[in-house]
């Protein structure tokens, strides 16, 4: 038995190992335990002259190419002779393939008189008596051989060797070291229209592909970026090849970076590409996800995108915008970066902690079972500002709150109309004034509001919304029952006698559900009265009473300001320290107040049995005319005169009354019982003003020389 005769090809990739070997050298198959097929079922006395027939058999291995024929050992047929190798990865294609099945590459279209019959683009023919070909293996299987025609090249990487006129390495596809680079024969075709004709098939095929290139099917919306982006890399990397420069695109790098790549870092290269195009979608999609504005290109983002006439490092958004004339995205993005370039509060510098507390905040989330099956959260969480801004020097003071609160809001509603902060008594003595802090102007601000009065973030993964939308549709009888009872009263309150049917009612509730769906769609009264019941505690919103033009002109009733209860829980199920909302045009802001140190005499009337852990905070329960609150979504049954309503109020929150004789609502929260991760973020967020050393003045920089003198 010759040394040909021995050898056993495998299964999978079709290498010919040596007899041996128990499993394949390439791939690391098993050895198939037994032959398949004895003898020659192709064999024909046209295709033979000499009886070689009748040997010992090997496995056959089908080609995927149905016009193809079963592959047999040399002696046995010609039709093995009939294949050529391709000139990049050396695999045996079958005579009717006019491109190589593994890399896509060329079949030459000439061979030399010196060269293998392999090489060859037509079949030969073998008469009795004449010569056997040189058998491919041993031209060609490059692990058992020792004397080549050529010195093949090992590959750095993965220490495979190469045929000397492949560029890159056949397994791992490693860029050839420089040193042993050669020239190519010119009778060859030019590697760059092989790769240039790769990616004519990619857009051609989509991002499937051919099969030389091993992809997995998407699955979500990242794996398919990352695809998009390695075709971007391959394109890349062919014109680096086909302009035949030193500079070689480093594949691995690139899969290292996408590695590293999170959801916020593919949103904003798809903004970058959104204002290239020219879609604002993609440009909305990032802004809505909470991500920086003023935020810069790098060059790992840069190499990614692979656009080079269209992106250089350090770009923003803006400079995107300008460079390509988007005069609708420059309005909207400029707008954006005016308002978030002096806005620095915790959520935004302490991304790490913010995702943790979101993660806390959906862990925390519950459904009840029963006939009112609503979601609600499991921790008690208040958020207020440190004590520690007090301690800082009043020009980093001014800093900080020019940067955590929405000045606007607090003017108007402080100044402006008298909402907040009108008491004397409990803005300074009890030590209870609110500030409004600053968020997005999108649609979402009242669910940013309520997780920033409570954990002090917004709902950027419309955690909140989605839990609001859930609990309106699996409760939707008893808020709808509520909602249509309380709009009919209070159109009557105004004189407004009128009734609607059914189909009507079902409309507008249905609008309302659909904007609980929505991501920054505004929402309404009812979805305040929802979101009680999933904070488990009443939400007071203090807001302007009028709707009012850019002119001033009153326009009607905003409806926004009262008391909302979670009536529809147990109250013995519910929390009684409320938190505090206010609205102006439009808009809603968390209004929280500062840590202070000690409250033994605070609140007349008010039996506070608490230590200097506990910040209380009086919120008042009537407006600047002394007029008691409204309390919305009630039933027939709870509505009554005012002193009923005080009386229900009694009930579902821990009020007292003031020297003054003001009504106040106390709010409570303990520094020591804060969730941890709120602390730690706060912490983090204060430490960069305590790091701040403010200008000093010429008498402070005289001190200093002096006591550095002595």
């Amino acid at each position: 038995m010759t040394e040909l005769g021995v050898k056993w090809a495998c299964e999978y990739c079709t290498y010919e190992n040596w007899p041996s070997a128990i499993k394949c050298t390439m791939c690391r198959a098993q050895r198939p335990s037994g032959t398949i097929i004895t003898e020659e079922p192709f064999k024909s006395g046209s295709m033979l002259d000499s009886p070689h027939g009748d040997s010992g058999g090997s496995s056959l291995l089908i080609c995927p190419d149905s016009s193809a024929r079963p592959r047999v050992r040399q002696a046995q047929t010609a039709e093995s002779g009939t294949k050529w190798s391709c000139h990049m990865c050396t695999y045996l294609n079958w005579p009717r393939a006019v491109r190589c099945t593994q890399c896509l590459c060329h079949r030459q279209r000439s061979c030399s008189p010196t060269e293998t019959p392999q090489t060859s683009s037509s079949g030969l023919r073998f008469r009795s008596g004449s010569v056997p070909p040189v058998d491919p293996c041993e031209e060609y299987n490059d692990r058992n051989r020792l004397n080549t025609r050529a010195q093949r090249w090992i590959c750095a990487a993965c220490t495979y060797e190469n045929w000397p006129k492949t560029p890159r390495c056949v397994v791992c596809d490693h860029p050839r070291p420089n040193d042993a680079i050669q020239l190519t024969e010119p009778d060859e075709p030019s590697p760059v229209i092989n790769e240039q004709d790769r990616m004519r098939m990619l857009r051609a095929g989509g991002v499937c592909g051919p099969v030389g290139l091993r992809r997995s099917p998407p699955t979500s919306k990242r794996d398919s970026e990352v695809q998009i982006q390695d075709i971007q890399c391959i394109e890349l990397a062919a014109g680096a090849h086909g302009s035949k420069e030193e500079l070689e695109m480093d594949f691995k790098k690139l899969k290292q970076i996408k590695n590293r790549m999170r959801k916020s870092d593919w949103l904003f290269l798809n903004a970058c590409a959104g204002v290239v195009e020219g879609d604002l979608a993609a440009v909305e999609a990032y802004k809505s996800s909470g991500g920086d504005i003023a935020r810069q290109l790098t060059a790992d983002e840069v190499r990614l995108l692979n656009r080079a006439s269209a992106f250089d490092e350090g770009f923003t958004l803006v400079h995107l915008a300008i460079r390509f004339q988007r005069q609708d995205m420059l309005a909207i993005l400029l707008t954006e970066v005016s308002q978030q370039a002096v806005k620095c509060i915790p959520a935004m510098v302490c991304p790490e902690l913010t995702e943790q507390i979101r993660r806390e905040i959906a862990a925390s989330l519950h459904q009840r079972k029963g006939d009112f099956a609503c979601y609600f959260l499991t921790d008690l969480v208040t958020f207020t500002l440190p004590a520690d801004i007090e301690d800082l020097p009043p020009a980093v003071q001014e800093k900080l709150f020019d940067e955590v609160l929405d000045r606007d809001v607090q003017k108007e509603l402080e100044e402006e109309s008298a909402v907040i902060n009108w008491s004397l008594e409990l803005g300074t003595r009890l030590d209870s004034r609110l500030y409004a802090l600053w968020n997005r102007t999108a649609g979402d601000c009242l669910l940013d509001s309520v997780l920033q009065a409570t954990w002090g973030i917004y709902d950027k993964d419309s955690v909140l919304r989605k839990t609001l939308h859930d609990s309106l549709h699996d409760c939707s009888h008893w808020f709808y029952t509520r909602w249509k009872e309380w709009e009919s009263w209070y159109s009557q309150s105004f004189g407004l006698h009128f009734s609607l049917r059914e189909e009507q009612w079902q409309e507008d509730w249905a609008f309302i559900l659909s904007l609980a769906s929505q991501p920054g769609a505004s929402l309404e009264q009812t979805h305040i009265f929802v979101l009680a019941h999933i904070l488990r505690r009443p939400i007071i919103v203090y807001g302007v009473k009028y709707y009012k033009s850019f002119r001033g002109e009153t326009l009607g009733y905003t409806r926004f300001q009262g008391v909302y209860l979670p009536l529809l829980w147990e109250q013995s199920f519910c929390w009684k320290s409320p938190i505090a909302l206010g609205y102006t045009r439009g808009h809603f802001s968390a209004l929280v107040a500062m840590e202070t140190d000690g409250y033994d005499n605070r609140g007349a009337g008010a039996n506070l049995n608490t230590d200097d852990d506990v910040t209380v905070t009086f919120l008042p329960l009537v407006d600047s005319e002394r007029k008691l609150l409204h309390i919305h979504f009630l039933s027939a049954q709870e509505m009554g005169n005012e002193e009923q309503q005080e009386k229900l109020l009694r009930e579902w929150l821990d009020c007292c009354v003031t020297d003054g004789g003001m009504l106040a609502a106390m709010q409570k929260s303990c520094r020591r019982r804060n969730h941890p991760l709120v602390t730690q973020m706060v912490e983090k967020w204060l430490d960069g003003y305590r790091q701040i050393r403010p200008c000093p003045t010429l008498s402070d920089g005289e001190e200093e020389e002096d006591e550095e003198d002595e």
